[in-house]
């Protein structure tokens, strides 16, 4: 039987009695020809507060050119976004990682309230991408996510420069090692225009993330989000969404336990953001598809590192693109093996069919044959231990220390650990540990990017391990440990750590721990008084009441 490409608008806009719905449309444009056509909806995540999603109003409109070309009815409306960059530091940060589920369930309800055929949503940064993606899959319509791009390097004495590279400056101005007039032209000229963070930090690593997954059209994510391409991009895409839904695709066909192993092997291979780890545990739960923590880590350990690409590496998402984009990365690891190539994509087609014809630049240096890696495994490693019994994330690129002893630096507010480095009363073999700012005692998990960034700048990054239950940003780079869990707030371990203790990193044996014996850990925890809520009334403390553990994706769910 034929899918109904109106299987749900029908129900709102259809027969008599729907006359004052359909009244309403009218009274903004829509004429009867458009009412009958599938209705698509078109979620925007488009705010003037970053650079990241400032040109998605431009893109909007070339997919509802698309949409209408092939014969559908757009309907656009806008959920929100944070911005990681902007917010980083302060108590706006907990707002970001909230906002992944007020993204999810705005596109939900819209969608649900309003009987879309099929839903399109574009996204640029961070939490927007899983955000949106989790509110796709659980409308289950035909639909997909489509990446704004990211932003164009900057350009700093003659070299390529990131946002990353200002959060280091912070370091490196506060002890001294860069000039105010340095300090102000990197500031002055990191950050070129519109686009998400440039590195294979988390935008870059989720929209990639989501292609391999087969949520985004293969190569759709390449293009930056001020190449004139990217038009192009944006209009293909509004008539992809059409035939998609004259198919009958949904996601619930497309996201198999195969899918996630290729999400997963794509972010191992490029050295990406811890926080892909979150989100897909995030979005396999929306799917009900089983992965757990510890899969990260066995995927990773089978998949080499390829793709040269920051905070790790040398190049950047631009770079990529031009060295042959996502698809170049897909095809080199589907040649050796690594991902399962007959997973669909939002084409109707395989994840192998779509990248069979890649084009890799003629000497291009970005992405590294299968033959000589930079590093033979991937860039997530999982540790457990006494001080993280259900898990931690730890991104390594190739050069990091694989063991770290030394004693205990202990702070139960990031503003702490910031004006500690800031000050230099952190010495070399120090371990950072940042607590009480997880997903419930934060609550919101803010990302560390603050604190990391100045430890590197400081000169500090080869001589100082950090642990939080909060998360890194995609930027970071140096022995981190994040999403400690369970978290401080929720009794777990890194609540009984005591200033000077000695914390070992053993990598190798994929092992976190406190070295005080098993009943003072256990008498220390009986004593634990944890700080009141931060929290005790709006959307934070709605989301802290709701919200699961770091190792469950950090996912709220209701407490029948």
């Amino acid at each position: 039987m034929a899918f109904d490409p109106r299987h749900r608008s029908r129900t709102i806009l259809e027969g008599p009695e729907r006359a004052p719905a359909r009244a309403m449309l009218k009274a903004i444009g829509f004429s009867d020809e458009a009412l009958r056509r599938p209705i698509i909806g078109v979620a925007n995540t488009w705010v003037e507060t970053m650079p990241c999603n400032f040109h998605l109003r431009d893109l909007a409109a070339r997919v509802k050119d698309g949409i209408r070309a092939a014969g559908g009815t757009p309907m656009e409306f806008n959920t929100i976004a944070i911005s990681d960059g902007v917010t980083m530091g302060t108590e706006g940060m907990k707002a970001s990682l909230v906002s992944r589920e007020l993204i999810a369930d705005s596109i939900e309800l819209v969608g649900r309230g309003h009987f879309f055929d099929a839903v399109i949503a574009l996204v640029a940064c961070d939490k927007t991408i899983p955000g949106a993606a989790m509110g796709l899959i659980r409308l289950d319509v035909p639909g997909f996510v489509l990446y704004g791009g990211s932003i164009a390097p900057g350009k700093f004495k003659g070299r390529d420069v990131t946002i990353q590279d200002v959060f280091e400056a912070v370091g490196a101005r506060a002890r001294g090692l860069m000039s105010e007039e340095d300090f102000r032209e990197l500031e002055d000229h990191a950050c070129p225009g519109a686009g998400a963070c440039g590195g294979q930090y988390t935008a870059n690593t989720m929209a990639m993330a989501l292609e391999y997954l087969g949520l985004s059209p293969i190569g759709s994510a390449s293009p930056p989000a001020v190449d004139p391409r990217k038009a192009d991009v944006a209009f293909r895409a509004g008539q992809l969404v059409v035939d998609q839904l004259r198919r009958g695709l949904k996601p619930s066909r497309i996201l198999t336990r195969e899918a996630f192993e290729n999400a997963i092997v794509g972010v191992a291979a490029t050295g990406g953001s811890t926080n892909a780890v979150l989100h897909l545990l995030a979005l396999a739960r929306e799917a009900g598809v089983p992965l757990v923590i510890d899969d990260f880590d066995t995927i990773s350990s089978r998949t080499p590192l390829i793709a040269d690409l920051k905070p790790g590496g040398r190049f950047v998402a631009v770079d990529l693109d031009r060295a042959g984009g996502t698809a170049l990365v897909a095809r080199r690891l589907l040649e050796a093996g690594k991902m399962h190539g007959n997973q669909l994509t939002p084409t109707g087609k395989t994840l192998a069919e779509e990248v069979a014809n890649a084009v890799e630049t003629p000497g291009q240096e970005v992405v590294r044959p299968i033959s000589s890696p930079l590093k033979p495994t991937g860039g997530l490693v999982i540790l457990k231990g006494t001080l993280a019994p259900e898990g931690c994330v730890v991104k390594v690129a190739g050069h990091e220390r694989l063991h770290h002893r030394g004693p205990a630096r202990v702070f139960d507010r990031e503003e702490e650990a910031m004006a500690a480095v800031t000050a230099g009363r952190i010495q070399p073999g120090d371990v950072v540990v940042i607590r009480y700012e997880g997903p419930k005692g934060g609550p919101g998990m803010r990302e560390m990017l603050g604190v990391t960034a100045a430890l590197v700048g400081a000169g500090l990054g080869e001589s100082v391990a950090l642990l939080t239950d909060g998360r890194f940003s995609g930027a970071t780079k140096g022995l981190m440990a994040g999403h400690v869990a369970p978290e401080a707030a929720h009794g777990g371990p890194i609540a009984a750590v005591q200033e000077g203790d000695m914390i070992v990193f053993d990598l190798p044996r994929r092992r976190l721990d406190l070295e005080v014996s098993e009943a003072e850990l256990r008498s220390r925890l009986a004593r634990v008084q944890p700080p009141p809520p931060r929290y005790t009334h709006g959307v934070f403390a709605k989301y802290a009441a709701l919200v699961s553990s770091a190792s469950e994706g950090a996912i709220t769910r209701p407490r029948w």
